[in-house]
């Protein structure tokens, strides 16, 4: 039986935990029926060992649920970035990283690989009491991969490569800066890494309203990034949100979408099965494979952004330039400015009119009527009217009227 280890290989598992732990939560051990208990224990010790201080647990009768508990208004830094920063590596591969830095610990030292091995072999492997077997297939691949990542770089001389150690030309922002930009900005995970390599000290920031789960997606959307910069197709696989299941889809993601009311992040792409441009919930994605790029990214962008004006959140109904108005009126009291305020900053695309004194008018025009019902029901008991030029969505608001007068009792055969 293998001993437990803190560091991970693959992230979409501790994913899927860390969600199950923080994002949903108040599970005990035995309702975690997709893995088995020793998979749970490894990776409930697993978070333990990144966020001992946020883990808690309760007692119920049906066992202990750990979850964590996180309050943003007190914490510096999102402390699931915590996860992103832990890897897996082999004896070997820790031990060949750092000879390999070593030898070539300043940028004007440029060695072959022959001479690389040979140096290895000479200073560094024959002082083990059993000697580390390093062949060149295996320190050719690993310096093919430093390259990629920036940390080496390769030349020519003659017929003969030569590798060195890339110079930090980092320029790095002021500590504010990274502050802010690691809390509030996408794959703010960068600059959480860049900030270990500053001087610690508290951040001068906190945040009432904190969407720190985001960081859980940070490589699906690196990776949409990257598609878009190459303004590539993609194949993704996305979690069907009933179902569990999981599909597949090719798709040419045009734009990411973050809610400022939940913290939720969309993917915007086009659907060439479809003909239509869609969103997708990120943390339903659980892989992206970037295919060829496509001639059509501008064109398609810029059907998106034509349809941007008339989005309320991320469904799209894309019918050729049909759109479906809804309005409703309120009134407001004397001493309920902040009412007004609340329609005010909270319209989007909406305008806010004032009929009267005391009665105010909010209007829009938007691809479907019917994602701005949860909004307009906060203001049930204001409304003294409403209307919309989808007669489905008007009858489903008179329905949710018809349900709240029959559960406090009070009829409503008038509405």
């Amino acid at each position: 039986m293998s001993a437990y280890r803190e560091l991970i290989k693959n992230f979409g598992r501790i994913r899927a935990y860390m969600r199950e732990f923080y994002v949903y939560g108040f599970k005990h051990r035995e309702q975690y029926a997709a893995k088995s208990p020793r998979s749970y224990d490894d990776e409930r010790r697993r978070m333990e060992s990144w966020l001992g201080d946020y883990m808690s647990f309760v007692r119920t009768p049906e066992g202990k649920n750990m979850f964590l508990s996180i309050d943003s208004r007190r914490m510096d830094h999102n402390p699931l970035y915590k996860a992103w920063k832990a890897k897996s590596f082999t004896d070997g591969d820790i031990t060949l990283h750092f000879i390999l830095l070593d030898i070539l610990h300043d940028p004007s030292i440029a060695l072959s690989v022959g001479d690389l091995l040979e140096v290895m072999e000479r200073d560094y492997l024959s002082s083990f009491n059993s000697p580390m077997v390093l062949d060149e297939s295996t320190l050719r691949k690993k310096l093919k991969e430093y390259v990629a990542e920036g940390i080496l770089t390769m030349e020519k001389q003659g017929r003969r490569i030569l590798y060195r150690r890339a110079e930090d030309k980092t320029d790095l922002p002021s500590r504010d800066v990274l502050d802010l930009f690691s809390e509030i900005s996408p794959c703010g995970v960068v600059g959480s890494f860049l900030l270990d390599r500053t001087e610690e000290r508290d951040s001068p920031f906190r945040f009432k309203h904190h969407y720190i789960t985001g960081t859980l997606e940070s490589d699906i959307m690196a990776q949409l990034f990257d598609a878009m910069r190459k303004q590539s197709s993609v194949t993704v696989t996305n979690v069907a949100r009933r179902t569990g299941e999981p599909g597949q889809f090719r798709v040419v993601p045009l734009r990411i979408y973050l809610s400022v009311q939940s913290g939720r992040q969309y993917l915007m792409a086009y659907s060439p099965e479809q003909n239509r441009i869609r969103g997708f919930r990120l943390d339903y994605l659980s892989g992206v494979k970037i295919e060829e790029p496509t001639p059509r990214f501008g064109e398609l962008r810029a059907r998106l952004d034509a349809l941007a004006p008339s989005l309320w959140g991320v469904f799209i109904k894309d019918r050729g330039g049909k759109t479906e108005q809804v309005s409703f009126t309120v009134k407001v009291g004397q001493n309920e400015g902040y009412i007004v305020d609340r329609l005010e900053r909270e319209k989007r695309t909406g305008q806010v009119e004032c009929l009267a004194p005391g009665l105010y008018r909010f209007s829009a025009t938007v691809q479907d009527a019917g994602e701005l019902r949860p909004w307009i029901r906060t203001f049930l008991c204001r409304i003294v009217s409403f209307e919309c030029s989808n007669p489905r969505v008007k009858e489903q608001f008179l329905e949710d009227l018809r349900a709240m007068y029959a559960l406090y009792g009070l009829g409503g055969e008038s509405v």
